[in-house]
């Protein structure tokens, strides 16, 4: 085995300490500050720090700069210091998917430590009231008035259990402390994006982590592609679909890779898209842009983006118009075509992947209806209250496809089919010339993602084997290695919204386990209790980026799906 040893940092990493800690720990250092003689409020003594440690970053000597700011002396910051690292510690619990992770990786028969510097009292106590020592084969509590460097601390747990830094990984949130030791012992850097450090930028090389998560249970499937030495520049991943599934699908995969390759539609022919396509002659830009969206670095990055992207004029000649949609028309313009508008984009935004569409050719699908009657465009294709959808097919005979979509295929660790509109999404993409031979001659894990709900005018009625089958009619037998399918129900007034609207939960039935195909059940539904990037204006039942992405990788990697509950 690669990876021998995990050590975790603990605040912020394991449990929310910036939600939980830091607010209060600030509420006594203001009270402190103000019965030592600041002249100011509470509320002003609290709202002080929260705006210095913003302005200067959260590892910013905050109440000296109070002091200095209102001509007070050291023992007003000794008074704010003693208040604010009191031992006084209640109402932590570790975060939801911490205790089944710590279980999961000592089952994988990895040693954990536990890291953790402050006050030895405070950090004791904490640790008593998570109640995750019983997981650790060594907890060390490093003093930060007495303290060791956290370098020695390091390696004295690489001695005592005889480990080389090459053989271990590090989980925690700064980027400027075990993040940076971790680089430059040459140990492998987690960082957990939470709380008051995750999104501070790294000085220099050494400080950038190896990998960003979200969720604590992304932890054992990267330790296993570290493994297998798929690691983030390695990891060759083409996910194929278009319209609100394949953003997802990006946006959860960018924890595992910076590999990946959107492989996108060009047959929309509704709203906006639609519009332009006829008025400018581009093909569809709302895939690509989506895609080029959700591929951006940072989270604060994709959400701006994505309001700018998806802003839509509501008014004038421009009414209805999307800006995105008008700034890839404008780059198609100006550089000639639209594989090089995507290009331009992408340099722009500095994505973290490449968005291709499938083909350059100006096409549209096109259905064959179970009455024998053909309807055209992707409105008429998905347009409810018609025959059911014997087979689709493109308006064109013989469209070429982008060579360079080819190439990503034929090189690919993973292909990704799905989620997305069956008809009018997923499969146009493989009617393209040669996109279905490159699919099946390629030696990727090829893995199709079913919808969750049924969609009308599409997949009324569908099941789960209904939608492998129509993929594999389209597609071809023996091709596909595994189907995931969700195995979550939503809250009964979810479904009850959704079959009022003519949609139905795409459930397991018997006849899936005969399709030879390998078929792997999880739950995949998004929190709708969150805030969501919806990607477009409908509010959709839809596949949680990060349990998706977990369930891609660990089915590449051969790992059992486990509960993150």
């Amino acid at each position: 085995m690669g990876i021998k040893a995990v050590i975790f940092d603990l605040d912020d990493t394991l449990f929310d300490c910036t939600g939980l800690l830091v607010e209060a720990s600030r509420r006594r250092a203001a009270k402190a500050m103000v019965e030592e003689g600041l002249p100011v409020s509470e509320a002003e003594a609290y709202e002080l720090q929260k705006n210095i440690a913003e302005k200067l970053g959260p590892s910013s000597l905050v109440f000296d700069e109070i002091a200095r700011m209102f001509g007070k002396g050291q023992e007003l910051v000794k008074a704010a210091l003693r208040a604010y690292n009191s031992s006084e510690v209640s109402n932590i619990q570790p975060f939801p998917d911490v205790v089944s992770t710590l279980r999961q990786l000592k089952m994988e028969k990895y040693k954990l430590f536990l890291v953790t510097t402050g006050l030895h009292a405070r950090q004791e106590k904490k640790i008593e009231l998570l109640g995750i020592a019983p997981f650790f084969d060594q907890i060390i509590i490093n003093d930060q008035e007495v303290g060791l460097l956290l370098e020695d601390c390091y390696r004295g747990l690489l001695r005592k259990y005889n480990i080389t830094p090459g053989k271990v990984a590090v989980v925690g949130d700064r980027v400027h402390s075990e993040l940076r030791v971790a680089k430059n012992m040459g140990m492998y850097a987690i960082q957990m994006l939470h709380g008051r450090y995750k999104s501070e930028a790294p000085l220099q090389e050494s400080e950038k982590p190896d990998y960003k998560i979200n969720k604590m249970y992304h932890i054992s499937t990267i330790l296993e592609l570290i493994n297998k030495g798929k690691f983030t520049d390695r990891l060759k991943i083409v996910a194929v679909g278009g319209g609100t599934g394949l953003p997802m699908v990006l946006q959860g995969l960018k924890t595992y890779s910076k590999n990946l390759t959107a492989l996108v539609t060009v047959t929309d022919s509704g709203r906006s898209s639609g519009r332009l396509r006829e008025e400018y002659g581009v093909l569809p830009p709302g895939d690509a842009r989506n895609c080029m969206v959700a591929l951006s670095e940072t989270e604060e990055q994709q959400e701006d983006l994505y309001k700018l992207f998806q802003y839509r004029f509501d008014r004038g000649s421009l009414e209805g118009m999307n800006l995105g949609n008008l700034l890839m028309t404008a780059l198609t313009d100006m550089t000639g075509s639209f594989e090089l508008a995507i290009k331009k984009a992408s340099k722009i935004l500095a994505i973290s992947g490449k968005v291709l569409p499938s083909t350059l050719e100006d096409t549209h699908i096109c259905a064959e209806l179970a009455d024998g009657t053909m309807v055209e465009g992707e409105f008429k294709v998905r347009q409810p209250e018609k025959p059911p959808i014997q087979r689709v097919l493109l308006k064109a005979n013989n469209v070429e496809p982008l060579p360079e979509a080819l190439e990503e295929v034929s090189n690919a660790d993973i292909i990704v089919i799905g989620p997305g509109s069956l008809y009018t999404s997923v499969i146009p993409n493989i009617l393209v010339k040669g996109l279905r031979e490159a699919i099946k001659n390629s030696s990727a894990t090829k893995i199709y993602v079913c919808n969750i709900v049924t969609q009308p005018g599409q997949t009324d009625g569908y099941n789960s084997s209904d939608h492998i089958k129509a993929l594999i009619a389209h597609l071809g037998e023996g091709i596909l290695d595994y189907v995931l399918v969700n195995s979550c129900m939503p809250k009964k007034e979810v479904l009850e919204k959704y079959e009022r609207e003519g949609a139905s939960m795409v459930c397991i039935d018997p006849e899936t386990r005969n399709l030879f195909v390998k078929v792997i059940e999880a739950d995949l539904i998004e929190d709708l209790e969150k805030g969501r990037v919806l990607w477009e204006k409908q509010d959709l039942l839809r596949h949680d980026p990060d349990k998706l992405a977990n369930a891609i990788c660990r089915v590449y990697t051969r790992l059992p799906l486990f509960s993150s509950k």
